[in-house]
């Protein structure tokens, strides 16, 4: 065989700086993302705010300030809306009635910041964020059961040091369940964000999270063989050996170097230690013509500009410093790029979830409507990871309260017309029927599940059951003793 040259074109998806800064970005919470703003200020001369900040367009031409009603309560999380959730079940007697939101749209200064009453959130740990995916994944009762167990299982880092014995010895009251099954399982765990999460060993971990990237990425397949069988060499940093066992140039081993680099060792810190948080609204959602529209609040768009002092001594510097000054102006002008990805982003789910959820803008928690991660990411041309990122600590505010993103999302149980009613919307189904039952003769969960039958909605007997658990409210025999 003769030696050749050949000349081909072709090409690839490079995990570039500017994208992995838009990836971390976009799943900071309001005040996490200040405290970054305020870092990059501080540490990059190219970067200022600017003077006189031009006032952002409202989201629909004539908007008006917000009126009182709609200014108060603004920051108040999911879990402290029951009550004002409660006063409009009573107000509605039985029947569906629109809610009044006759304001306009706000327009995006009318609401300063010293107005807000910053309100601490129930903190949510790993468990819960897995548990919250596991209720919108699609899985058979016996493998969400072994599924609960797993996630039970995993520490505050995100791994699964429990053997397989021990788990089956957790479900043996429930099922008797064999090693591949728990693996099976195991395996679409992984897949829930953070990717990584249940894994047995730090290889294992950055096996799952490299899988996630698209086969044309730049360095991929090197960056897999060195975590499948060389992470002892890679934690002695030693390149040149890398590049002779894997037989290819030191470029491609700083590629696939930057790309493990990237990865995270401990998928559940970030959310199992995440410090508690003042909620703020990210998004209002309001009538204008009366159709529901999305507003981004202020904050979720901070202005940035490139310091135009700094940048006209980039000609004149010396070298090292010219260097140095167009390395700095070249990450301000990333990082007011990936602000506006962010923006636009959280806009875009924001969207989607009001457009879905209109219902349960109308009438309340009984019309809220099925959604799941996929339907929103097919709709605005997304991945469900990124979703995923866009719905945790994401709030948006609308006239029945503040929420977070991802209450808007639950399953779906079938109707006997061949439709589907959320879990939310059946949780408040069951609420409403207990608070109407007679004083000493409670509904069993048993009565409950007949009475949503009659309603149309086909529940069991033990779904029933842990719908009413998930609320906090006591048992029939309990609420008896209460009366």
């Amino acid at each position: 065989m003769k030696p050749a040259l050949n000349l081909r074109l072709h090409q690839q998806l490079a995990l570039t700086p500017q994208l992995q800064q838009a990836i971390r970005l976009l799943q900071l919470s309001s005040v996490e993302l200040e405290m970054e703003l305020r870092e990059a200020l501080e540490s990059n001369p190219l970067l200022e705010l600017p003077d006189e900040p031009g006032e952002p367009a409202p989201a629909e031409a004539g908007g008006e300030a917000p009126t009182a009603e709609f200014l108060d309560g603004r920051t108040s999380s999911s879990s402290e809306s029951t009550n004002s959730e409660s006063e409009t079940r009573e107000a509605e007697e039985d029947r569906f009635e629109p809610l009044d939101t006759s304001f306009d749209t706000p327009s995006r200064n009318a609401a300063p910041d010293e107005e807000f009453e910053p309100q601490e959130p129930e903190r949510q740990d790993l468990r819960d964020h897995l548990l919250w995916q596991l209720n919108l994944t699609p899985m058979s009762t016996r493998d969400r059961a072994i599924a609960v167990a797993i996630i039970e299982a995993v520490d505050d880092d995100g791994y699964l040091h429990e053997p397989v014995e021990a788990i089956q010895q957790g479900l043996a009251s429930l099922y008797n369940v064999n090693a591949d099954e728990i693996e099976a399982v195991r395996h679409r765990v992984q897949r829930f964000d953070p990717l990584g999460v249940a894994s047995r060993n730090l290889r294992e971990c950055l096996l799952v999270q490299l899988d996630a990237f698209e086969a044309e990425v730049d360095g991929i397949a090197v960056a897999r063989a060195i975590v499948a069988d060389h992470l002892e060499v890679l934690a002695k940093n030693d390149r040149a050996r890398l590049s002779r066992v894997l037989k290819v140039g030191s470029d491609q081993i700083d590629l696939a170097v930057q790309l493990i680099r990237s990865l995270d060792p401990k998928p559940g810190s970030s959310v199992a230690s995440a410090a508690p948080e003042y909620v703020a609204p990210d998004a209002y959602a309001f009538r204008h013509h009366g159709q529901w529209q999305v507003s981004l609040a202020p904050g979720c768009q901070p202005q940035l500009a490139i310091n135009r002092h700094y940048e006209s001594l980039i000609a004149r510097a010396q070298r090292d410093d010219a260097s140095y000054l167009r390395g700095q102006l070249q990450e301000a002008r990333w990082l007011i790029k990936s602000l506006k990805t962010r923006a636009d982003t959280i806009l875009k789910v924001a969207q989607a979830i009001v457009r879905a959820q209109s219902a349960f803008l109308d009438y309340g928690p009984e019309a809220m409507k099925p959604l799941v991660l996929k339907d929103v990411a097919e709709e605005i041309g997304m991945h469900e990871s990124t979703v995923s990122r866009v719905t945790t600590r994401k709030f948006l505010y609308t006239p029945r309260g503040t929420f977070e993103f991802k209450h808007f999302f639950s399953s779906g149980v079938s109707t006997v017309d061949g439709g589907s009613a959320s879990a939310t919307a059946i949780q408040a189904m069951i609420r409403k029927l207990i608070e109407a039952e007679p004083t000493g003769k409670p509904l069993s969960d048993q009565g409950l599940a007949e009475e949503l039958n009659r309603r149309g909605i086909n529940v069991a007997r033990r779904t029933v059951a842990k719908y009413r658990e998930a609320m906090n409210i006591a048992a029939s025999n309990e609420r008896c003793r209460l009366s």
